[in-house]
Protein backbone atom coordinates (compact mmCIF):
# COMPACT_ATOMS: atom_id res chain seq x y z
CA UNK A 1 0.00 0.00 0.00
CA UNK A 2 3.14 2.52 0.91
CA UNK A 3 2.91 3.47 -3.19
CA UNK A 4 -1.10 4.38 -3.13
CA UNK A 5 -2.74 7.59 -2.02
CA UNK A 6 -5.41 7.73 0.91
CA UNK A 7 -7.93 9.90 1.94
CA UNK A 8 -8.56 10.20 5.75
CA UNK A 9 -12.26 11.20 6.97
CA UNK A 10 -11.17 13.51 9.51
CA UNK A 11 -13.23 15.19 12.63
CA UNK A 12 -9.56 15.86 14.60
CA UNK A 13 -10.76 13.72 17.36
CA UNK A 14 -8.71 11.56 18.87
CA UNK A 15 -9.84 8.37 16.18
CA UNK A 16 -9.84 9.91 13.32
CA UNK A 17 -6.45 11.26 14.44
CA UNK A 18 -5.17 8.22 15.43
CA UNK A 19 -6.38 7.26 11.68
CA UNK A 20 -4.46 9.66 10.00
CA UNK A 21 -1.08 8.60 11.56
CA UNK A 22 -1.94 5.18 10.59
CA UNK A 23 -2.51 6.32 6.92
CA UNK A 24 0.86 7.84 7.24
CA UNK A 25 2.54 4.68 8.37
CA UNK A 26 0.38 2.93 5.83
CA UNK A 27 0.55 5.36 2.30
CA UNK A 28 3.18 6.85 0.12
CA UNK A 29 0.33 9.63 0.05
CA UNK A 30 -2.34 11.22 2.74
CA UNK A 31 -5.09 13.53 2.19
CA UNK A 32 -8.06 14.52 4.76
CA UNK A 33 -11.60 15.53 4.35
CA UNK A 34 -13.83 17.32 7.25
CA UNK A 35 -17.56 17.80 6.55
CA UNK A 36 -18.77 20.82 7.96
CA UNK A 37 -22.58 19.81 9.01
CA UNK A 38 -22.89 22.63 11.26
CA UNK A 39 -21.90 20.27 14.06
CA UNK A 40 -22.28 21.49 17.57
CA UNK A 41 -18.47 22.57 18.03
CA UNK A 42 -17.10 24.69 15.05
CA UNK A 43 -13.83 23.85 17.29
CA UNK A 44 -14.10 20.63 15.92
CA UNK A 45 -13.35 22.22 12.30
CA UNK A 46 -10.17 24.31 13.39
CA UNK A 47 -8.95 21.55 15.50
CA UNK A 48 -8.83 19.33 11.95
CA UNK A 49 -7.13 22.23 10.12
CA UNK A 50 -4.70 22.69 12.87
CA UNK A 51 -3.89 19.11 13.05
CA UNK A 52 -3.52 18.62 8.90
CA UNK A 53 -1.25 22.02 9.11
CA UNK A 54 0.92 20.47 11.95
CA UNK A 55 1.47 17.15 10.30
CA UNK A 56 1.71 18.34 6.51
CA UNK A 57 -0.86 16.89 4.61
CA UNK A 58 -3.56 18.49 2.85
CA UNK A 59 -7.37 19.34 3.65
CA UNK A 60 -10.31 19.45 2.31
CA UNK A 61 -13.46 21.05 4.28
CA UNK A 62 -16.88 20.13 2.32
CA UNK A 63 -20.21 21.79 3.02
CA UNK A 64 -22.80 19.45 4.88
CA UNK A 65 -25.04 21.66 5.90
CA UNK A 66 -28.22 19.64 4.64
CA UNK A 67 -27.50 17.33 6.88
CA UNK A 68 -28.09 19.50 10.59
CA UNK A 69 -31.56 19.96 8.84
CA UNK A 70 -32.41 16.80 8.10
CA UNK A 71 -31.19 14.84 10.89
CA UNK A 72 -31.26 16.56 13.88
CA UNK A 73 -29.26 15.18 16.52
CA UNK A 74 -27.58 16.34 20.10
CA UNK A 75 -24.45 16.89 17.36
CA UNK A 76 -26.03 19.08 15.92
CA UNK A 77 -28.66 21.45 18.08
CA UNK A 78 -27.75 22.60 20.90
CA UNK A 79 -31.53 22.22 21.72
CA UNK A 80 -31.04 18.47 22.42
CA UNK A 81 -29.52 17.25 25.31
CA UNK A 82 -26.63 14.96 25.36
CA UNK A 83 -27.89 11.57 26.65
CA UNK A 84 -27.53 7.60 26.32
CA UNK A 85 -31.04 6.49 26.44
CA UNK A 86 -31.65 2.52 27.81
CA UNK A 87 -32.50 0.13 25.16
CA UNK A 88 -32.48 2.68 21.94
CA UNK A 89 -29.80 5.20 20.34
CA UNK A 90 -28.11 8.18 21.78
CA UNK A 91 -29.31 11.40 21.25
CA UNK A 92 -26.17 12.18 20.13
CA UNK A 93 -26.71 9.61 16.86
CA UNK A 94 -27.10 11.31 13.62
CA UNK A 95 -29.27 8.99 10.74
CA UNK A 96 -26.61 8.44 7.72
CA UNK A 97 -23.88 10.61 8.13
CA UNK A 98 -21.02 7.89 7.86
CA UNK A 99 -23.12 7.07 4.64
CA UNK A 100 -22.69 9.85 3.46
CA UNK A 101 -19.27 10.89 4.57
CA UNK A 102 -17.61 7.69 2.75
CA UNK A 103 -20.06 8.61 -0.30
CA UNK A 104 -18.73 11.92 -0.17
CA UNK A 105 -15.02 10.70 0.38
CA UNK A 106 -15.09 8.23 -2.12
CA UNK A 107 -16.11 11.05 -4.68
CA UNK A 108 -13.50 13.22 -3.18
CA UNK A 109 -11.07 10.65 -3.68
CA UNK A 110 -11.47 9.85 -7.45
CA UNK A 111 -11.14 13.60 -7.92
CA UNK A 112 -7.42 13.68 -6.44
CA UNK A 113 -6.11 10.24 -7.38
CA UNK A 114 -6.94 8.39 -4.42
CA UNK A 115 -8.01 4.51 -4.41
CA UNK A 116 -7.89 4.12 -0.12
CA UNK A 117 -10.61 5.63 1.98
CA UNK A 118 -9.60 5.35 5.60
CA UNK A 119 -12.33 5.97 8.65
CA UNK A 120 -11.86 5.74 12.32
CA UNK A 121 -15.30 3.76 12.94
CA UNK A 122 -15.42 0.56 15.24
CA UNK A 123 -18.13 -2.09 16.66
CA UNK A 124 -15.80 -2.69 19.66
CA UNK A 125 -16.65 1.01 21.47
CA UNK A 126 -19.22 2.46 19.78
CA UNK A 127 -22.68 3.68 21.03
CA UNK A 128 -24.86 1.12 19.28
CA UNK A 129 -24.63 3.42 15.97
CA UNK A 130 -25.45 1.50 12.97
CA UNK A 131 -23.56 3.55 10.77
CA UNK A 132 -20.30 2.43 12.74
CA UNK A 133 -20.80 -1.76 12.04
CA UNK A 134 -18.39 -3.83 10.11
CA UNK A 135 -21.13 -5.07 8.00
CA UNK A 136 -22.33 -1.61 6.82
CA UNK A 137 -18.97 -0.64 5.77
CA UNK A 138 -18.22 -3.96 3.87
CA UNK A 139 -22.14 -2.88 1.68
CA UNK A 140 -20.82 0.93 1.49
CA UNK A 141 -17.79 0.07 0.07
CA UNK A 142 -19.30 -2.47 -2.27
CA UNK A 143 -22.00 0.02 -3.20
CA UNK A 144 -19.55 2.80 -3.97
CA UNK A 145 -17.25 0.55 -6.34
CA UNK A 146 -20.62 -0.17 -8.44
CA UNK A 147 -22.38 3.02 -7.94
CA UNK A 148 -18.46 5.10 -9.38
CA UNK A 149 -16.97 1.44 -11.74
CA UNK A 150 -13.68 1.98 -9.45
CA UNK A 151 -12.11 -0.58 -7.15
CA UNK A 152 -11.70 1.70 -3.42
CA UNK A 153 -10.88 0.60 -0.52
CA UNK A 154 -12.49 1.71 2.91
CA UNK A 155 -9.84 1.02 5.47
CA UNK A 156 -10.97 1.04 9.15
CA UNK A 157 -8.37 0.40 11.38
CA UNK A 158 -10.11 0.39 14.77
CA UNK A 159 -13.08 -1.40 14.01
CA UNK A 160 -12.18 -4.61 16.44
CA UNK A 161 -10.27 -2.82 18.95
CA UNK A 162 -11.70 -0.75 22.33
CA UNK A 163 -10.38 2.84 23.26
CA UNK A 164 -7.29 1.40 25.37
CA UNK A 165 -6.13 -0.79 22.49
CA UNK A 166 -6.33 2.93 20.10
CA UNK A 167 -4.36 4.46 22.80
CA UNK A 168 -1.97 1.18 22.13
CA UNK A 169 -1.81 2.09 18.68
CA UNK A 170 -1.42 5.78 18.85
CA UNK A 171 1.61 4.62 21.38
CA UNK A 172 3.49 2.28 18.79
CA UNK A 173 2.63 4.96 16.01
CA UNK A 174 4.51 7.36 18.12
CA UNK A 175 1.80 9.74 18.67
CA UNK A 176 0.18 9.15 22.01
CA UNK A 177 0.93 12.39 23.39
CA UNK A 178 0.00 14.46 19.87
CA UNK A 179 -3.02 12.86 20.15
CA UNK A 180 -3.86 13.49 23.97
CA UNK A 181 -2.91 17.02 23.75
CA UNK A 182 -4.14 18.33 20.20
CA UNK A 183 -7.55 16.23 19.60
CA UNK A 184 -11.17 17.08 20.21
CA UNK A 185 -13.20 14.66 21.32
CA UNK A 186 -15.39 16.17 24.08
CA UNK A 187 -18.90 17.08 23.59
CA UNK A 188 -18.49 20.05 24.82
CA UNK A 189 -15.99 21.34 22.90
CA UNK A 190 -13.10 21.16 25.57
CA UNK A 191 -9.68 19.65 23.32
CA UNK A 192 -7.16 17.76 25.04
CA UNK A 193 -8.38 15.58 28.13
CA UNK A 194 -12.26 17.60 27.36
CA UNK A 195 -14.62 18.14 30.23
CA UNK A 196 -14.58 14.88 31.76
CA UNK A 197 -18.06 14.08 31.63
CA UNK A 198 -19.85 13.33 28.85
CA UNK A 199 -19.88 10.23 27.17
CA UNK A 200 -17.39 10.47 24.90
CA UNK A 201 -14.97 11.99 27.37
CA UNK A 202 -15.35 9.54 29.76
CA UNK A 203 -14.86 6.71 27.03
CA UNK A 204 -11.68 8.27 25.88
CA UNK A 205 -10.48 9.04 29.73
CA UNK A 206 -11.19 5.37 30.97
CA UNK A 207 -9.40 3.98 27.57
CA UNK A 208 -6.30 6.21 28.40
CA UNK A 209 -6.41 5.06 31.95
CA UNK A 210 -6.39 1.49 30.95
CA UNK A 211 -3.72 1.72 28.73
CA UNK A 212 -1.26 4.16 31.15
CA UNK A 213 -2.16 1.52 33.63
CA UNK A 214 -1.30 -1.89 31.25
CA UNK A 215 1.91 -0.18 30.15
CA UNK A 216 3.17 0.80 33.32
CA UNK A 217 1.97 -3.08 34.78
CA UNK A 218 4.07 -4.11 31.64
CA UNK A 219 7.46 -2.05 32.44
CA UNK A 220 7.54 -3.35 35.80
Amino acid sequence: MKNDKAIVVFSGGQDSTTCLFWALENFKEVETVTFNYNQRHSLEIEAAKSIAAEVGVRHHLLDMALLNQLAPSALTRDDIEIEEKEGGLPSTFVPGRNLLFLTFASILAKQVGARHIVTGVCETDFSGYPDCRDQFVKSCNVTINLAMDEQMVIHTPLMWINKEETWELADKLHALDFIREKTLTCYNGVIADGCGECPACRLRNKGLKDYLAKKEGAGK
